[in-house]
């Protein structure tokens, strides 16, 4: 096993940055080597037995770790599966979303996007230019406000009012046209789930328009929404009314062949 200098961190650097760079080295030691020891551990970071067993009580509080009986060796725990399910859901997304985002692009001419909610943001994953878009931005990897995009209000349609509360802490104004008001945005919200799809027409950039659906997964909880996106001028009511029920149409399709409510 390799050793990790143990380096003071760099300056202006506080010590809890230094931890965690260890604990996620220490995940990675077991992830190559299986199952270590304190000592071996403590080797392979370059520090004393005390700190690498600090750091191993902390992983195994978190599940991220765990001990082999009572050997006092140590092994990644059942922890690291729940992360590593979250991402598998959201590459499943993407890859079951792809092909139908791409045909949406192309029968509307528009930008498509797929995204989930990451804690207080819209999180972009995939992204597919249509036609009439000249110069897309890669919105991919980006994160946008909740409260201000279509994306954003699908996303958070169906929560709890206990959970929509700690996912907008605040609701910040883009232009004049952003909701600020939690009961407007509570009646906004229930408009989404009535209708089946959201629009923000310059409520975070003015001029820019946009249409999203919900995309479910085999529970039937929303856990992305695929958008279309395009400049006022173009996207005006007579081509949303058209392009809406595309969109509503897309996501279903994406929602299918993620399990929900298949079809035998």
């Amino acid at each position: 096993m390799s050793a990790v200098p143990d380096a003071p961190p760099p300056a202006g650097t506080a010590a809890p940055v230094q931890s965690v760079d260890r604990a996620i080295t220490i995940l990675e030691l077991l992830a190559h080597d299986g199952e270590s020891s304190v000592t071996e551990i403590a080797g392979g970071l370059g520090v004393h037995k005390s700190t690498a067993f600090r750091l191993l009580a902390t992983l195994e509080a978190h599940r991220l770790v765990e001990q082999i009986n009572d050997r006092g060796r140590y092994r990644l725990g059942v922890g690291n599966l729940r992360l590593a399910g979250a991402t598998t859901a959201r590459l499943d997304v993407v890859t079951e979303a792809r092909p139908v985002s791409r045909q949406l692009a192309t029968d509307t001419g528009e930008t498509v996007n797929i995204t989930v909610r990451s804690d207080t943001s819209a999180l972009y994953l995939d992204q597919a230019a249509g036609s009439s878009a000249l110069q897309s931005h890669n919105w991919v990897g980006q994160r946008i406000p909740l409260h201000a995009t279509s994306n954003g209000k699908v996303l958070i349609s169906e929560l709890a009012e206990e959970d929509l509360a700690q996912a907008l802490p605040d609701l910040p104004r883009f232009t004049d046209l952003t909701i600020t008001s939690r009961r407007k945005l509570l009646d906004e919200l229930a408009e989404v789930r009535r209708l089946g799809y959201a629009l923000a027409v310059d409520e975070l950039e003015l001029g820019l328009t946009a249409a999203a659906a919900p995309i479910r997964s085999a529970h039937g909880d929303i856990i992305a929404s695929m958008s279309i996106s395009g400049p006022t001028f173009r996207l005006d009511d007579g081509r949303l009314a058209e392009a809406v029920p595309m969109v509503v149409a897309a996501a279903l399709e994406v929602s299918h062949r993620l399990g929900w409510g298949r079809r035998s």
